[in-house]
């Protein structure tokens, strides 16, 4: 499974939309989105937040597991 994949699965995991994951990370939809996709780069902060997020669904989930 490519990254980009694996990104929108935990997203819809979790229940959120684009948008609101958008929101999480402070950065406008438009940015989630190409980030999502693969175009543009997670930042490490914005990676964080997201296995913030996932750690209760995933109590031993790594940001390797999530992002790579």
């Amino acid at each position: 499974m490519n990254t980009k994949n694996k990104i929108k699965g935990y997203r819809n995991m979790l229940g959120k939309t684009q948008s609101e994951m958008a929101k999480e990370l402070n950065i406008s939809s438009q940015s989630y989105y190409n980030k999502e996709n693969g175009y543009v780069s997670f930042k490490d902060e914005e990676k964080i937040i997201i296995k913030k997020m996932l750690i209760p669904h995933f109590p031993k989930i790594t940001i390797e597991d999530i992002f790579f």
